[in-house]
């Protein structure tokens, strides 16, 4: 297993923000995105002077490595968090804020309002509202910090963590709304989920005829529930949540107005086991497939696109019995066809 790390950018707000951020320090590296044979790991760590998120985040993906393709699309306009607050403790929130400043200050060529800028951040926690960092009450509280998804943050979602790394005393609540909670890992493990390829099987397959109806189907293996579990041990919190997809239903998308779904709605219910539709066997040319299309002309010279989507049914259960649903996700994938004008089949 090949883990890859993505780190979050960690945000510093206020007066100082636009400043501090054209430094090096702030500067996150970025990790490469990667897949291993059945399993993902991507984790969040502290790279060099550098605090980012600690979520780790690890899920089992089905089928061939060919068929691990697919973000889950949420239905709807809900998205996942694009950034949140976490805790970090008094020796860690120092460590990074000195290194920040000594790099800043210490970097050659280094213009004079980052210096500034980071100066007036480091005396905030130092010398100013809070003396060194509380460290001399470590074991009383921790300190929370904003950090971003970091495939999102240029959204304007992602700015609105916008406070400044703040203390809470042990067995207070954070006084924002987007605290890190087992629901909130569950959202962002949402955000992770790949899904396997959608392409169905066909009969007759690549090439139909006009006004013969084409059975679609899919095999029971080919889907099977996927599921991302995102962790979180940082500042004496330690909490987890796994969300996880169920494959519930198939819509079909002819390509084409001239043609007629089956059902009409075009959405093939899952079977009991497990499976879609029913695969065409001799015999039942004259019937009208569970799951499939009949096309009403020829595609001419060129194909249509099918695409046909899976609807995931995504519910997640985390730490101290909290869980519950989010919102159902689709992937789908688009496949040629070629409608032939012939007016009578023999089949």
């Amino acid at each position: 297993m090949r883990p890859v790390k993505h780190h979050r950018r960690w945000l510093v707000t206020g007066a100082t923000a636009g400043l501090i951020a054209l430094t090096p320090a702030t500067a996150l590296g970025w990790g490469t995105p990667g897949e291993s044979n059945g399993q993902t790991q991507i984790s969040g760590s502290r790279s060099g002077n550098r605090l980012v998120s600690r979520i780790t985040y690890t899920g089992a993906t089905t089928g061939s490595t060919a068929q691990r393709t697919g973000a889950v699309q949420p239905v709807g306009d809900w998205t996942p968090p694009a950034c949140w607050y976490e805790p970090r403790s008094a020796d860690e929130f120092s460590t990074y804020v000195e290194d920040m400043y000594d790099e800043t200050v210490n970097t050659p060529g280094q213009h004079s309002y980052a210096k500034t800028a980071v100066g007036m951040f480091r005396d905030q926690y130092k010398d100013g509202e809070y003396k060194n960092y509380n460290l001399d009450k470590k074991d009383e509280g921790t300190w929370w910090v904003a950090v971003q998804d970091e495939d999102r943050w240029m959204e304007p979602e992602a700015q609105l963590c916008d406070k400044q790394p703040f203390w809470v005393e042990n067995g207070e609540a954070p006084p924002v709304t987007n605290a890190v909670t087992p629901k909130i890992l569950a959202e962002l493990a949402y955000n992770r989920v790949r899904l396997p390829s959608t392409e169905v099987s066909l009969a007759p397959e690549g090439t139909t005829k006009v006004n013969l109806p084409t059975w679609a189907w899919l095999d029971k293996a080919a889907f099977k529930p996927v599921s991302v579990t995102a962790s979180l041990n940082a500042g004496g919190l330690n909490i987890l949540a796994t969300t996880t997809a169920k494959p519930v239903a198939l819509t079909l998308e002819p390509g084409t107005a001239d043609a007629e779904t089956h059902p009409a709605s075009g959405t093939c219910v899952f079977n009991a086991d497990d499976s879609i539709g029913e695969p065409y066997t001799k015999g039942k040319a004259d019937r009208t497939p569970p799951c499939g299309i009949t096309y009403l002309r020829s595609s001419g010279d060129g194909t249509f696109k099918l695409r046909a989507t899976i609807t995931w049914d995504i519910t997640w259960t985390g730490t101290g019995g909290t869980g519950g649903d989010l919102p159902d996700g689709t992937f789908g994938t688009t496949q040629a066809v070629t409608v032939q004008e012939i007016q009578s089949v023999n089949r």
